[in-house]
């Protein structure tokens, strides 16, 4: 049987593991859902616009560019009036699943700080706290490398804890390296994730931006905070039963 465990008391917003999942995966699709919107958009004036050149042949270049573009302007005028309401509120809930994760990056800054906050509350971690509050160096180095070989986070918060209340010359391991090995890729994957959220956002803005002047528009940022994002070699969030 899971232990009950008690979120944690935060001053910021904060999201759970899951819960930046959760927002990853929105998010993918909202970002999908919207490219596939303008995609078919495009098409249709696309379509309009070989079906308008066919009937066209007989007039000069300057005479069809003229028709196609009074034509084609009108329907992407129409178009984008008609889509308008359904474009909007993807972006809307595109941003506020971008503003959720962002404020909730403040509780993910390193391992050390996902790894002290797992399992807190749980009452498992209450009893090792009690057993290994008076400890000696060596058991506690000891423990250490038994909680990195089993995976056992909550050993490895509650030893990160006591170790990171010692003078760095009494440590007996790096608490940070402990949360390092512990939750490492767990911390790259919801620091990736994060960036990921904005970079859907920031990409849907920007389609829309294009689709609605008919312009390109610059993507060096977001090609640089994808380089970035792909930098980490972060995987996918996996499941976990954290609250």
């Amino acid at each position: 049987m899971a232990t009950k465990k008690t979120p944690p008391t935060l001053n910021a917003p904060w999201k759970s593991v899951t819960d930046i999942k959760a927002a990853l995966t929105r998010a993918r699709e909202l970002h999908a859902e919207s490219g596939k919107r303008l995609s078919e958009i495009n098409e249709r004036v696309a379509k309009r616009r070989e079906e308008l050149r066919a009937n066209l042949h007989d007039l000069s270049p300057t005479e069809q560019t003229h028709i196609l573009n009074r034509a084609l302007g009108g329907l992407r005028a129409e178009l984008k009036r008609a889509s308008l309401d359904a474009r909007t509120a993807r972006l809307r809930d595109l941003n506020a699943l971008r503003r959720e994760v962002e404020q909730a990056q403040d509780h993910y800054r390193s391992p050390m700080q996902m790894l002290v906050r797992d399992s807190l509350g749980s009452e498992r971690r209450s009893r090792l706290q009690s057993q290994l509050e008076h400890a000696g160096k060596v058991e506690l180095a000891s423990l250490a490398a038994l909680a990195v070989s089993t995976r056992d986070r909550e050993l490895g918060a509650v030893l990160a804890a006591q170790v990171g209340r010692m003078p760095h010359t009494e440590r007996p391991f790096s608490p940070h390296e402990l949360a390092e090995r512990l939750i490492g890729d767990d911390h790259l994957a919801v620091t990736a994730a994060i960036m990921e959220v904005s970079e859907l956002a920031q990409r849907a803005i920007l389609d829309d931006r294009a689709f609605e002047t008919g312009r390109s528009v610059d993507r060096v940022g977001l090609a640089l905070r994808a380089r970035d994002r792909a930098a980490l070699g972060a995987g996918e969030i996996p499941d976990t039963e954290e609250e």
